[in-house]
C-alpha cells in the first residue's frame, strides 16, 4: 500500500525512522529499536541512506591516508529484513547525494524486485569537506531531477533510454519539506515553490525536518496549502532529551528551539530530569498536532528506541 493509503484512516497515524547499523555492528540493536516500538502499530518504518565518506588513516611519519568510505551500509538489505521479518511497510531513502543516476537504477531494481514499492527521494547532505552541495559525475543536483528519474523509471524507461522489458509495480514516493525552510534556501517562499514543484512531479506526501515549535508547523501547512500544496504534510519529531542537543540540533538541522523550552532544560540537574523535560515537551507537541488534525507523526529516532518509546506511550 502507498503511505497516503497507510495513514488516510481515522486518527493520527504512527511512524518512525531508523539507521542501517554501522559497518561491522550487526543488526540487532536496530532490531530493538523496531521491537520497542511495534507495540504502538507503525504504519511504516523509514530507513536511511547515507553516503560515503572521508576516513582518515594515521601511517606514521605525520603521513594520513584518505579513503572513502559508507559507514552504514545495507540500506536496502535492511530495508528487506526487516520488511520480511515484521510484515511491516518499509521506506528506504534514496539520495542524490553520493550516488550516481547508474548506481540508483540499481538501487530501484533491487527494491522491486524485493517487493519494495514506497521511497523517500532526498537530496542529501553536502559532503563535510564541500561548502556548497556537489553532484556525483553523472549524478543529480536536485530532488526534482531524481524524481525525474523514478518517474521514467516507474513509465518502463532506463537511464540510457532504453525499454525495460518486463516493468514491475511503480513506486510511490514522497520528498522532505521544512517548516523554518531549507538553510540553502533564501526565504521560504522560495522554499515552498520548491516543494511546490516537487509535488507538481509527483511526490505524494511531504514529511518536515524537525521541529520544536508547532506554530512554524502549522503556519508552514497554511502557507503551502496557499501555494498549491495539497499533499499531506507529515510532521517530523524528535525528543529533546540533554541539554547538550539544544545547541547540537540547531547547528546540525537548523531549526529553532523554542525559548520556554530551553529554559526549562537548563533548569534540569540531572540527566534523567533532562530527559523528563525533553519528552513532556514532546508529548504536548504531539497531543496537538493530534488535536489539530495532523495526518501522522512520524519520529526521528536516531538509533535510539527510548526517548520516542516514552513519548508513544503517552499519545499512541
Amino acid at each position: 500500500m502507498k503511505i497516503t493509503d497507510l495513514i488516510a484512516g481515522k486518527g493520527t497515524a504512527f511512524s518512525f525512522e531508523v539507521l542501517p547499523p554501522r559497518k561491522g555492528e550487526g543488526i540487532g540493536e536496530l532490531e530493538y529499536v523496531v521491537e520497542t516500538l511495534l507495540k504502538y502499530h507503525p504504519k511504516y518504518i523509514n530507513i536511511t541512506t547515507h553516503q560515503s565518506e572521508p576516513v582518515y588513516k594515521k601511517l606514521g611519519n605525520g603521513l594520513v591516508e584518505v579513503e572513502m568510505a559508507r559507514r552504514r551500509p545495507g540500506t536496502v538489505a535492511v530495508a528487506a529484513a526487516l520488511q520480511y521479518k515484521y510484515q511491516i511497510p518499509v521506506v528506504p531513502h534514496i539520495l542524490c547525494s553520493g550516488f550516481t543516476k547508474q548506481e540508483t537504477e540499481y538501487v530501484l531494481l533491487d527494491l522491486q524486485f524485493l517487493g519494495i514499492q514506497n521511497l523517500l527521494l532526498l537530496r542529501g547532505d553536502k559532503k563535510r569537506e564541500d561548502a556548497q552541495f556537489r553532484q556525483e559525475p553523472d549524478g543529480h543536483q536536485h530532488t526534482t531531477e531524481l524524481q525525474l528519474q523514478v518517474n521514467d523509471f516507474n513509465e518502463g524507461r532506463f537511464v540510457d533510454g532504453s525499454e525495460i522489458t518486463v516493468p514491475g509495480e511503480p513506486f510511490s514516493y514522497g520528498v522532505a519539506c521544512y517548516p523554518e525552510k531549507h538553510d540553502e534556501a533564501p526565504n521560504l517562499a522560495t522554499d515552498i515553490a520548491h516543494l511546490k514543484e516537487k509535488t507538481d512531479r509527483g511526490a505524494e506526501y511531504a514529511v518536515t525536518q524537525m521541529f520544536f515549535d508547532n506554530e512554524k508547523y502549522f503556519d508552514f501547512v497554511k502557507k503551502v496549502r496557499e501555494a498549491g500544496v495539497n499533499v499531506p504534510i507529515i510532521p517530523g519529531i524528535k525528543p529533546i532529551i540533554s541539554q547538550k542537543q539544544l545547541t547540537s540540533i540547531p547547528t546540525s538541522f537548523h531549526c529553532d528551539i523554542p525559548e520556554a523550552f530551553t529554559r526549562e532544560m537548563l533548569k534540569a540537574t540531572t540527566k534523567e530530569d533532562q530527559f523528563k523535560v525533553g519528552t513532556e515537551w514532546c508529548v504536548a507537541q504531539c497531543r496537538e498536532l493530534i488535536r489539530r488534525g495532523a495526518p501522522s507523526i512520524h519520529f526521528y529516532t536516531s538509533g535510539r528506541a527510548r526517548s520516542v518509546d516514552a513519548v508513544a506511550k503517552e499519545i499512541f
